[in-house]
């Protein structure tokens, strides 16, 4: 160890036991508008920030404009021959707050099929990367190597009145949309299929279109609409969506903050659980033998799980106190169209007997599942079986959200974000502690 890291690793042992003791015995004491708890803690909780695209109700799940995800499925205008609405008519709701008629859906798809077209060097650039490249790497990659093409760059630069930022932020945003779908099923078959790269098809809708270029055949069409717009956005303070705020506040451009919120997303605290969730399962399955659990063996399992001292992936969430209603919509997908696939009776089984015996252990404050316990496995279902790829899926699903979020931040003037730090020398004179 060099003089330098064994230097560091003396101070970090020092260290430790005071932001401990702060978190343990002084967590309730107030600093400003806040408590230390929440200083040290991630601003859990901390009310801050401002959106009016989603809201996450604790008894009702993620409101999109106010409206459940229920109603936003039973609303919106659906895609001819398919149970699931359009990409582009979901996009306009998180846009303006209405519901969309069937002639603004079609053209909002018009525009994007107008701004599709991915440049050539963004292929070449993919190609250049290592074969052994993560998904994510590679999608952020794409959409950072774009920003020559930014709009809103262009138009700053010729001095443009700041009332007017939001034009070019929505023109680089629908360009930016517009194009992920074919990137990102472009590193699909680049990575995983030979580089076999199957061309986008013009009539097809943003879901669609996704499905044909990954080469996977219907219903999988509808799962890609229903993903992207169960996972596009879930307020502002999670990872990947406060990533796109924090670094659009700068005045960087849709592709700076886009590519910024891909890399929140691909932490293993944030978008990669829906694939642990599925490795679980897939380890639960193989330890059973593979047989269909009964009810009674399932509820063994579980709590042969939990005193163990381990825990159930895909059950629990930080803020909702239901049942996740992204996982309710994607259950009812999966018992119209795979309700005999051996995972998903897994998942059931776990659905039935989990949250139940969660509430009797008392120690989770919400026992129910939640949207990852379920998504990765319809994924595997339909072919995708590469776990690294489903992030991907995650942050095109996102980018609408983080997007439309952007366009308003600009719209309405928002100030670059630039909160106090305070030492732990602070904290702890608040606390009233002496060194």
């Amino acid at each position: 160890m060099s003089n330098l890291k064994e230097k560091l690793y003396e101070k970090i042992a020092e260290w430790r036991p005071r932001t401990t003791r702060l978190l343990k015995e002084h967590g309730d004491v107030k600093i400003g508008e806040v408590t230390i708890a929440q200083a040290i803690g991630g601003a859990r909780g901390v009310k801050c920030l401002v959106t009016d695209i989603s809201y996450l109700d604790p008894f009702e799940g993620i409101r999109f404009r106010g409206f459940t995800i229920p109603e936003v499925l039973e609303k919106l205008p659906k895609v001819p021959g398919s149970e699931m609405p359009y990409v582009e008519g979901f996009f306009y709701l998180l846009l303006t707050g209405e519901v969309p008629t069937m002639e603004e859906v079609n053209a909002v798809a018009e525009e994007f099929n107008k701004r599709k077209k991915v440049p050539q060097y963004v292929f070449d650039m993919l190609r250049a990367l290592p074969d052994d490249s993560h998904p994510m790497a590679m999608i952020s990659a794409a959409i950072v190597g774009m920003q020559r093409e930014s709009v809103f760059v262009r138009k700053y630069n010729e001095g443009i009145n700041k009332m007017d930022y939001w034009d070019p932020a929505y023109e680089d945003a629908l360009n930016l949309l517009a194009r992920l779908p074919e990137i990102g099923a472009f590193i699909y078959r680049l990575k995983y299929k030979n580089g076999d790269i199957i061309p986008p098809d013009p009539k097809l809708d943003f879901g669609g279109n996704f499905a044909h270029m990954m080469g996977i055949p219907t219903p999988y069409d509808d799962v890609s609409r229903l993903y992207f717009i169960l996972h596009s956005d879930h307020e502002s303070g999670n990872v990947s969506a406060h990533t796109g705020h924090l670094i659009a506040s700068a005045l960087s451009d849709v592709y700076y903050a886009i590519s910024g919120m891909i890399n929140g997303l691909a932490g293993p605290l944030h978008g990669l659980a829906n694939q642990e969730v599925l490795a679980w399962i897939q380890q639960v399955h193989e330890k059973m033998g593979g047989k269909i659990p009964t009810e009674e063996d399932m509820k063994k399992f579980v709590w042969d799980t939990l005193n163990s001292g381990q825990v159930i992936p895909g059950f629990g969430h930080a803020v909702l106190r239901k049942t996740d209603p992204r996982y309710t919509a994607q259950r009812e997908f999966c018992l119209k169209h795979l309700p005999d696939d051996p995972l998903f009776k897994y998942v059931d089984v776990l659905y039935k007997v989990t949250p139940p015996i969660l509430l009797e252990q008392g120690k989770a404050k919400n026992p129910w599942p939640n949207v990852d316990a379920q998504s990765g496995v319809i994924q595997w279902y339909y072919g995708v079986r590469e776990y690294d790829f489903y992030t991907v899926l995650f942050g095109i699903g996102r980018a609408l959200g983080v997007c439309a979020n952007i366009i308003w931040d600009r719209a309405l003037g928002y100030p670059i974000e630039r909160p106090k730090s305070v030492t732990t020398a602070m904290l702890e004179e608040s606390a009233g502690i002496k060194n």
